[in-house]
């Protein structure tokens, strides 16, 4: 799956957040299949995907395994 990272309005670095839901929404399984999958309540689910929510880590590292989302960490350039 190839997520975008470019965000326009954040000169063109996107968030977890941002990441977390194009993979949501790109992976094709329902806001159910995630719940079952996860463990994650799929209200919770779409609220987050829908930006009305945010989500606690231990939610958001439940669904970045399951989505097979690897997070790197580049240094900050001065």
């Amino acid at each position: 799956m190839t997520i975008d990272t470019s965000m326009s309005n954040r000169k063109n670095k996107a968030t977890i957040s941002d990441v977390l839901r194009q993979a949501i929404t790109a992976s094709g399984k329902t806001y159910l299949e995630l719940e079952r999958e996860t463990g994650v309540h799929r209200a919770s689910i779409m609220r987050f995907v829908t930006g009305e929510r945010t989500l606690r880590l231990d939610m958001a590292d439940k669904l970045t395994d399951c989505l097979g989302i690897v997070a790197s960490v580049r240094p900050k350039r001065s």
